[in-house]
């Protein structure tokens, strides 16, 4: 088996903003691996600034995998551990190099264009007026479900903002998430969860920064509004580490990424170990291109589970790979009809 590698940079096709700053490209890299008869494709899905493997010897570390490999020397998932993104690739490329089409990772009705995937709409951060056309755009498109990313703006902005949709929408028409991506501090963070539980918020993702654990299980015990993990969960890789990190803070959901989280092994084993604690959980992209969104999808849709997933990001860029994913009326769908037109090389 022979493997090589190389990087692509995603345009935003309008900046994306959060409350650690606005995005206008997201670097990514794709490893190939090549059997002689066919070529397996995975995406490592950097995301500098919040992935644990943000490391300035992230290339040196590509190189030496393709090396041990072109070297016939054994490379295992577990020994990528430390770049949980090039842990992801490797094992998406894997999958990809034994199917015989390399975009059927898990196949599956989805994968047939026979299922959907339930998501919800991403509003990003900006000035009032844009996030309200955005909030107008994901209704208009039909989605059910809006996630907002809020700790950016004014506060009484966000909520006047949040406002604005319940005064058409009940909670039973409209699900709304909100993502604080760790803004608030920790001092002030319950003032804010009881300022927006009138407002019938589903969940907050990560409303202060990860690494709090006490402030951050006070929160989550008292909380009137579900919280769920996301950053805290990033470069916690041990199981007894994981186990410890669910028993000391007790959250409601987590947050799954498996660029950050190192791949769909890894996300299994915090799903078995949520469940064993009866902590909910949800699947989320991170700025993948279209390759890694169509693997991310298709496990996603495997596990069965029936609520909203944040798989919508595919549409977000200007050089994205054409690919048969379309989202409509709130779903993600697979149409099998269309084709992919993406390079191997």
């Amino acid at each position: 088996m022979k493997a090589h590698y190389k990087r692509y940079v995603l345009k935003f096709k309008r900046p994306g903003g959060t409350s650690r700053g606005v995005m206008k490209e997201k670097e990514t890299w794709f490893l190939y691996l090549n059997d002689g008869h066919k070529t397996g494709i995975g995406e490592c899905g950097l995301f500098r600034g919040l992935s644990f493997d943000d490391r300035p010897d992230y290339e040196d570390q590509l190189r030496a995998l393709c090396n041990r490999i072109n070297q016939k020397k054994e490379v295992s998932l577990e020994s990528l551990r430390s770049f949980p993104s090039i842990q992801m690739g490797y094992e998406m490329a894997l999958l990809s190099l034994k199917s015989d089409d390399p975009f059927q990772l898990f196949p599956s009705a989805f994968s047939r264009g026979e299922g959907k995937i339930l998501i919800n709409g991403l509003v990003w951060m900006g000035e009032r007026s844009f996030m309200k056309s955005q909030i107008e755009e994901k209704i208009a498109q039909g989605f059910d479900c809006i996630k907002l990313k809020i700790g950016a703006l004014d506060f009484n902005e966000e909520l006047s903002l949040l406002e604005h949709i319940r005064k058409s929408f009940s909670p039973e028409q409209m699900m709304l998430r909100v993502d604080a991506n760790g803004a608030f501090a920790a001092a002030v963070a319950m003032d804010y969860l009881n300022a927006l539980n009138p407002l019938g918020i589903h969940s907050i993702e990560q409303p202060i920064a990860a690494g709090q654990t006490f402030a951050m299980r006070d929160l989550c015990s008292d909380s009137p509004i579900p919280i769920a993990l996301d950053e805290e969960l990033i470069g916690v890789v041990e199981k007894k580490d994981r186990e410890l990190l669910l028993d000391q803070i007790k959250p409601q959901y987590l947050i799954l990424k498996p660029s950050l989280l190192g791949g769909f092994q890894s996300c299994e084993q915090w799903i078995e170990l949520a469940s064993a604690r009866s902590i909910g959980y949800w699947v989320t992209s991170a700025l993948e291109s279209n390759i890694g969104l169509n693997a991310i999808a298709q496990w996603t849709f495997s596990l069965r589970e029936v609520h909203h997933q944040g798989l919508g990001t595919g549409g977000l860029f200007s050089n994205n790979f054409k690919s048969p994913l379309e989202v409509s009326q709130g779903y993600l769908t697979f149409n099998a009809n269309d084709n992919w037109e993406i390079p191997i090389v």
